[in-house]
C-alpha cells in the first residue's frame, strides 16, 4: 500500500509537473551573450565571475514567471578586437543572441558597440571604460554602466588635486581605454589648476614598466598617474615600490582600481592609495548579502564593480522586457534600450539612479581610500569611503556631450 501510495503521488506529481514545464518551453527565449576576458589580463574584473553574475541576475528576476525565459551563453574575447567583433556576429547571425553585456577591454567594446546597432541588438556595457560610448560613440542600443573614464578622472584627480597635487605624469596603456582615461583626466586637471609635466605611453599587457618609471621619476611630477588597469596597474603599482618610487616623495594616483588589484598587490603596497569605484561590497546590507551569495559560487572570490555592474545591468534589461506587452517587440535592441531608459533603476547593489539619453546610467560613484594592513580587520575589508560623488556630479554633464542623440534642449543651448 505505501508503494502503491508512492507511486500515485510520484504520477500526480509528474502530472502537475509536465503541463507546467510545456508552458515553460512554449515562453519566447532570449539569449544574453557575455563576452570578455576569461583567461588573460582582465579575468579577474569580469571574466568567470561576470558569467556567474549574469546568471544570479536571472534566478533572482525569474523571468518564466513574467512571461519569458533568458539563457545566458559566454565567451572569451582574448582581449583581442577581431575575436571580439566575430564571437558576437556569429552570436546575432547564427545563435539568436539578443544582448550582449559585459565586455572589458574598449577597442573591443566600441567594436561590438557598432555591430549591435547594425544587427539593432542590446549592448549592456559593464566593464569597458571610454567614456566614448556615450560620447561620439553613442548609440541607441548602448547602456553604460558601472563606471566610465570621466567619471573616473572626475573622482580621483579632483580629489589629489584637492589634496595639493598639482603636478602630474602620466603612464597610460596605449589603447583605447587608456587615450580615454588619459584625454578626460588631463581635461580635468588642468581645469582645476593642475598641470601636466610630461606622459608616456606602455604597450598594453607589458611585464616591464622600468623605462616608463624611469621616465616619471626623472619628470619631478608630484603625482604619477597610472592610465592603465588589470594586470597593467598591478605590475606598474608593484614595480614603482621596487623603484623606490614613492619612498622618494612621489604619489601614484591610480586612475582605474579593482578590488582584485589590490588583493593581488597587498595592503604593505597599496595603503594609502585613492581610486574611484561604483561598488564595494561592504557598503550596505544589500551588498554584503549579494556578495556572501556571489563568493559562494565563485571559490570565495569577492566581487568587482564590473562583475556587479553585469548582474544590475541584466536585472534591468530584465525588468524593461517584463514591462513590455508584446515580447516580440523585445527583440528590437532600440526599442529595449528605449524602455530601459524610461524606467527608473533600482537594486541592491547600485541604488536608485536612471538612465540618460546618451546610454550612461547614472548612480552614486565614490572615494575610496585603501586601508594599511592594521586596520583591515578580515578577507578583503580593503577600503575607507572618502566621499560619496553624487550621481549628477560624477558623470559627465550632458551639456559637455559630444553625443550625436543629445539635441540642444539637453546641452542648454
Amino acid at each position: 500500500m505505501h508503494f502503491r501510495t508512492a507511486g500515485l503521488l510520484t504520477a500526480a506529481f509528474l502530472a502537475t509537473a509536465a503541463p507546467a514545464q510545456a508552458q515553460n518551453d512554449a515562453l519566447p527565449v532570449f539569449r544574453v551573450g557575455v563576452l570578455n576576458d576569461q583567461s588573460g589580463l582582465y579575468s579577474d574584473i569580469a571574466g568567470l565571475g561576470s558569467v556567474e553574475a549574469a546568471r544570479m541576475a536571472v534566478e533572482d528576476f525569474k523571468p518564466e514567471t513574467k512571461g519569458f525565459r533568458v539563457e545566458i551563453l559566454s565567451a572569451d574575447h582574448q582581449n583581442k578586437p577581431d575575436v571580439g567583433a566575430n564571437i558576437v556576429r556569429q552570436w546575432f547571425d547564427r545563435d539568436q543572441v539578443d544582448v550582449v553585456a559585459d565586455v572589458p577591454t574598449s577597442s573591443i567594446a566600441l567594436a561590438v558597440s557598432e555591430i549591435a546597432r547594425e544587427k539593432d541588438k542590446v549592448f549592456l556595457i559593464a566593464s569597458a571604460g571610454t567614456s566614448d560610448l556615450t560620447g561620439k560613440g553613442c548609440t541607441p542600443n548602448n547602456v553604460h554602466w558601472t563606471y566610465d573614464t570621466w567619471a573616473l578622472a572626475n573622482g580621483t584627480a579632483k580629489a589629489v588635486i584637492g589634496n595639493g597635487g598639482k603636478s602630474w605624469f602620466f603612464l597610460t596603456a596605449d589603447y583605447a581605454f587608456g587615450h580615454a582615461l588619459e584625454r578626460d583626466a588631463m581635461s580635468i586637471i588642468k581645469a582645476n589648476g593642475g598641470e601636466i609635466t610630461g606622459q608616456v605611453r606602455a604597450p598594453f599587457q607589458t611585464n616591464d614598466f622600468s623605462s616608463f618609471l624611469l621616465q616619471a621619476q626623472g619628470s619631478g611630477a608630484q603625482i604619477v598617474a597610472l592610465a592603465n588597469s588589470g594586470g597593467d596597474t598591478i605590475t606598474a603599482v608593484k614595480q614603482a615600490a621596487e623603484f623606490g618610487l614613492t619612498d622618494a616623495g612621489q604619489k601614484l594616483a591610480g586612475m582605474l582600481v579593482f578590488l582584485t588589484d589590490v588583493h593581488s598587490i597587498g595592503l604593505q603596497t597599496a595603503q594609502g592609495l585613492l581610486l574611484t569605484e561604483a561598488f564595494y561590497w561592504d557598503m550596505n546590507e544589500g551588498t554584503r548579502a549579494w556578495t556572501d551569495r556571489f563568493i559562494q559560487r565563485n571559490s570565495n572570490r569577492y566581487p568587482t564593480m564590473n562583475q556587479a555592474g553585469t548582474y544590475a545591468s541584466v536585472l534591468h534589461w530584465m525588468k524593461a522586457v517584463a514591462a513590455m506587452p508584446d515580447k516580440a517587440a523585445a527583440r528590437s535592441g532600440r526599442h529595449a534600450v528605449e524602455v530601459m531608459k524610461s524606467m527608473p533603476t533600482d537594486d541592491a547593489l547600485f541604488g536608485k539612479g536612471s538612465i540618460r539619453i546618451d546610454g550612461r546610467k547614472i548612480h552614486d560613484m565614490y572615494l575610496f581610500e585603501v586601508k594599511s594592513p592594521s586596520e583591515s580587520k578580515q578577507p578583503y575589508d580593503y577600503y575607507d569611503v572618502v566621499s560619496t560623488i553624487p550621481g549628477d556630479q560624477a558623470f559627465r554633464p550632458l551639456k559637455d556631450s559630444d553625443c550625436p542623440m543629445v539635441g540642444s534642449a539637453a546641452r542648454g543651448q
